[in-house]
């Protein structure tokens, strides 16, 4: 925080705790929260960006008088989508509520975690949080570790977190960059865990690690295509099952994205998908030391 957010935020009916130490990470600064706060009954994770209705506590309040209910994640969406990155932030967010959240919780499973947005018995939370040492992706950490134990996740719907999206190409490519590299840690850190886990018939921890095994949605796609268009010029014969199966993908894609997304905005941000392709591609490639030092996203257009 910038030293005059810091005074602002003295003058509200706040406790503020400055982190007083370089390198700061999320899971550290709660960690520091933590250890200077008393107890209460339940934790909620925001990003300093993040704003929420005015009964936003009040659901969450009532989702945890429910019986089990110890971890839940809110509906996140985007605040801003007033640019072409925007949108195609906006989008991907959506498309993963759909799937790994709403998706999952009505077939079951557990809901996936996404960052912030987040609720946590505050006792359960504080006692895992001092287990977590990831600098980051420590959602994914927190969820892992969750789900080994067999507890499960609770979404939340129509309890929404406004978040800030990216809005240029740069911020996006770092910030997936930070994802992609929590993502390969990840799985080799769980990896060993997983067959137990199978063998105990936890199904939600195995779904989940299985996940971080697939490459990103917009590589999935890219690819797809271009391997469509190939298989077209050079085996005309199977290019049939490749075109059947690149519908399917795009027809699945487009099921998960919410009524309200499209519009012209949307039409019209998916001339950026060639070069969001080509950025994550490049990506995949520059993931050694992304999960060693904490990268902020930055927001605004031009930063």
């Amino acid at each position: 925080m910038l030293p005059e957010t810091n005074e602002r935020l003295r003058r509200l009916p706040i406790t503020l705790v400055e982190a007083d130490y370089e390198n700061s990470t999320k899971s550290k600064a709660l960690n520091l929260a933590m250890s200077r706060l008393p107890d209460h009954d339940i934790a909620i994770v925001f990003d300093a960006d993040n704003t929420v209705d005015s009964d936003f506590f009040t659901r969450i309040n009532e989702a945890f008088e429910h019986a089990g209910v110890r971890l839940l994640q809110a509906h996140r969406v985007a605040k801003n989508i007033n640019n072409h990155m925007a949108v195609l932030d906006a989008v991907s967010e959506e498309t993963n509520n759909s799937i790994f959240r709403s998706g999952h919780y009505t077939m079951g499973l557990s809901s996936a975690l996404i960052g912030s947005g987040m609720a946590f018995d505050y006792p359960l939370f504080k006692a895992k949080m001092l287990t977590i040492v990831a600098v980051g992706g420590f959602d994914r950490n927190l969820e892992l570790s969750f789900l080994k134990e067999g507890r499960r996740i609770h979404y939340l719907s129509d309890a929404k977190v406004y978040d800030e999206k990216v809005q240029n190409k740069q911020t996006f490519s770092n910030q997936r960059r930070r994802w992609l590299s929590a993502q390969v840690h990840y799985v080799a850190e769980f990896g060993k865990d997983f067959f137990p886990a199978l063998m105990k018939g936890n199904i939600d921890f195995c779904v989940k690690y299985l996940q971080q095994l697939a490459i990103p949605r917009i590589i999935l796609l890219g690819l797809t295509l271009l391997y469509t268009l190939l298989i077209s010029l050079l085996v005309p014969a199977f290019a049939p099952k490749w075109w059947c199966l690149s519908g399917l993908l795009v027809v699945a894609l487009l099921l998960a994205i919410p009524g309200e997304l499209f519009d012209k905005r949307l039409l019209k941000a998916l001339i950026m998908l060639p070069s969001v392709f080509w950025l994550m591609v490049k990506n995949l490639f520059k993931l050694k030391g992304a999960n060693k030092q904490f990268i902020h996203t930055q927001h605004g257009i031009n930063r």
